[in-house]
């Protein structure tokens, strides 16, 4: 039985922006463990499924098609965002500077 994995896709290391992070995926599961093969060293296996990544606007969207296919799924919440304190260079010289500024 397959199995899928709904989701909301992190950012990447070196993306600033949250431009591919706000759409939910659904992505299947591997069901069977990669297979080497012997003469290449190549990493391979005869599922397809894992190639497909269905994206969808809203959480309920996901479970609706997954439930609507009978797939079985598991729903996977996104962290919390952590919020920045904005600084501006001028606080590096503050007299109220709690540290030491070295550069």
């Amino acid at each position: 039985m397959t199995i899928a994995r709904i989701y909301r896709p992190t950012r990447g290391a070196t993306q600033s922006g949250h431009a591919r992070t706000k759409a939910w995926l659904l992505e299947y599961e591997r069901l069977e463990p990669v297979e080497i093969e012997p003469l290449m060293g190549w990493t391979g296996s005869s599922e397809t499924e894992r190639q497909v990544k269905v994206p969808f606007d809203t959480r309920e969207e996901a479970i609706a098609f997954a439930e609507k296919r009978g797939i079985a799924f598991e729903v996977e919440d996104p962290a919390p965002e952590q919020v920045r304190r904005g600084l501006s260079y001028s606080d590096n010289f503050k007299s109220t500077r709690m540290g030491p500024w070295t550069h």
